[in-house]
């Protein structure tokens, strides 16, 4: 892995130790470098009244917009298991709007990235602000 890649593998395996999972026992931390450079991180929170809950890209981008962060340039997504761990379809959306063609979207396992998407891939023929007449 290059150097921010790593960085952003250890924000998001920090983020996916303090996640709240009581219910599913399935951890997930996401960590997301905006247009200056800085890193951002969320986990998911589980809640009783299940699915009211957070993703982890939620509160990754969340944390970029309360930091005064506007772009995405990568997300990085952890998560355990055998399979890839992609975001959800509402986590696509999310990403997508604060993303480009040149975001790039990396999948991790514990022990370390598995495969790497552009916004394309993971949510093809999308709407986005422009849409909307919104500024890009």
């Amino acid at each position: 892995m290059s150097p921010e890649i790593e960085e952003l593998f250890r924000a998001a395996d920090a983020a996916r130790a303090r996640a709240h999972a009581p219910y599913s026992g399935f951890r997930v931390g996401a960590a997301l470098r905006d247009e200056a450079g800085a890193v951002h991180a969320g986990c998911n929170v589980e809640n009783a009244a299940y699915p009211v809950g957070t993703c982890a890209e939620a509160g990754a981008i969340a944390a970029m917009v309360a930091g005064g962060g506007r772009r995405i340039r990568a997300i990085l997504v952890l998560g355990d298991g055998a399979t890839l761990v992609t975001p959800c379809g509402a986590c696509r959306q999310r990403i997508r709007e604060f993303a480009d063609d040149a975001t790039r979207i990396l999948v991790a396992g514990p022990e370390g990235l598995r495969r790497s998407f552009g916004l394309d891939e993971l949510l093809p023929h999308s709407f986005g602000p422009e849409t909307l007449g919104g500024e890009r």
